[in-house]
């Protein structure tokens, strides 16, 4: 059955490497792990979704790789039309984004849940008329000062290697995920792996 694999970012090079990207970076890190080549939305064919993304094919395990290239805010434009036209349940839907409520560094996934005030997950969870879909959550820590500046703010110095391993990590358990398809089995792995990362 075919899966769908979702970065959450926004689109433009002004964004690159900002807290807010980090969905991208993991997707792109999948890809180049697995030498998959991310099209624009005309690779998806038929399949085509009405809004703006980027996606890639897994041919070996049936399953699209995507970045919505709606802003953030508009996720769920192109991940509900392109699952329903896709035939994918929410289940079958794996989307990684960044949270500022877990620190730098820090990894979990979810089977499902709210939206955890995250505008991407929120446009998701309302297209999709559900929040039943596991998610990947990057740990950017929370700013003393505002919230949205900061997950807007360029990486730096030490919180970009931070962030490069935390990508790193994040594209290893879609992978796993990919592989076996078990999301308990790819939780109990990967958690008991990142339990000291972050700080």
């Amino acid at each position: 059955m075919t899966r769908l694999v979702v970065g959450l970012g926004n689109p433009g090079p002004e964004y690159e490497w900002t807290p807010h990207n980090l969905g991208f970076h993991a997707l792109e890190k999948l890809a180049r792990d697995r030498k998959l080549i991310f099209g624009t939305s005309s690779v998806l064919g038929a399949f085509k979704p009405p809004a703006p993304c980027r996606a890639a094919r897994d041919e070996a395990r049936d399953a699209w790789l995507v970045q919505p290239l709606t802003f953030m805010n508009a996720s769920g434009t192109v991940v509900a039309p392109l699952a329903r036209s896709l035939g994918i349940a929410p289940e079958g839907i794996f989307v990684v984004f960044d949270d500022i409520d877990l620190p730098l560094g820090a990894l979990r996934i979810r089977p499902h849940g709210g939206t955890g005030g995250h505008n991407g997950v929120r446009s998701i969870v309302h297209a999709l008329d559900s929040d039943r879909f596991p998610r990947l959550r990057i740990g950017v820590g929370r700013s003393r000062t505002d919230a949205a500046r900061h997950v807007l703010s360029s990486f730096d110095g030490e919180s970009r290697k931070v962030a490069e391993i935390s990508v790193a990590h994040a594209a290893e358990a879609l992978d796993a995920w990919l592989d076996c398809g078990d999301l308990e089995r790819v939780m109990s792995r990967f958690h008991s792996r990142w339990k000291d990362l972050g700080t």
